[in-house]
Formats: C-alpha cells, structure tokens, sequence
C-alpha cells in the first residue's frame, strides 16, 4: 500500500513587504517552512489552510490564490509516504496573534510546541532560507508570479 501525505501551505504576505516564516523543531529535525500542515481526512484544501493558520498562528485568512502545487515525487523525511505539497498565497482576515522573532530557531521554552516565527524580506528571500525542496519550489514559483507582476 502506497500513503500518501497531503499537505497544505499559506505565504503570507505583510505591507512591508516581508513573508512569514515558521522555524520548527519536528523528531530532532530543525526546518524552515511556511506555516501550515497536513490535510485530514474529511477535509478540503481551503479548509485546512484555515484550520492551520488558525492553530499555528491564531488568525484567520481570506483569500487563498493558488500557487504552486507538487509536480514531481518527494519521500516524506519522516516515514514512507509520499509527500504533494499546495501552496497559496493568503490574505489575513484577522491579526497575527504569535510572538515574531528576529532570529532563526528562536523557541519559547515553556511552550511544547517547538514552533517559532519570523519575517523574512521579500527582496532577500531565497530557496536555501527553507528546508524542504517543495518550499523551494514555491519560493521560486513566488518569484517568478512576482516578476511577472512588474
């Protein structure tokens, strides 16, 4: 039997022109992604990027626009599956509601959750700011929908 690990993504934006980044601790494994997670059975895309904006950074958001989704095949770094991975751009429709950190790793140490968050400018972003390749992907992806803009 082949699993598949569905998994859903939002890049979202400020008005200074920065995007936010979710510094995490998974296993013993320190990555560098967008804020988001798995889809559960039962459950559209919209709706899980919603559900995990709001467990993650306590907003809610409007808005997706595709981006980027999967094309090639990626293993999970943590079990057997296969990874297809979506991205949207989003809009918040609430505040941001988590404490934002200058620097990289940057853990609450009474929280269990590993999970920290950080604004990266837009200008200076680039693939090797994330870990996986599918955030790489959509980072390009970002680049090339921002570059077509001007």
């Amino acid at each position: 039997m082949f699993l598949f690990n569905v998994r859903v993504y939002g890049l979202l934006i400020n008005d200074k022109e920065q995007i936010l980044l979710s510094d995490e601790e998974h296993e013993g494994f320190y990555i560098t992604k967008f804020p988001g997670g798995g889809l559960e059975y039962g459950e559209g895309l919209i709706e899980c990027l919603k559900r995990e904006f709001l467990e993650e950074c306590n907003m809610e958001i409007d808005a997706p626009e595709h981006l980027y989704t999967t094309d090639f095949f990626e293993k999970s770094a943590f079990n057997e599956s296969q990874i297809i991975s979506v991205y949207y751009l989003v809009k918040p429709a609430s505040d941001l509601n988590v404490r934002i950190s200058d620097l990289p790793f940057d853990f609450d140490k009474s929280d269990k959750v590993r999970q920290a968050f950080r604004w990266k400018n837009l200008a200076e972003l680039d693939p090797y700011d994330v870990t996986f390749l599918t955030e790489k992907k959509a980072i390009e992806a970002l680049k090339l929908k921002l570059k077509k803009a001007f």
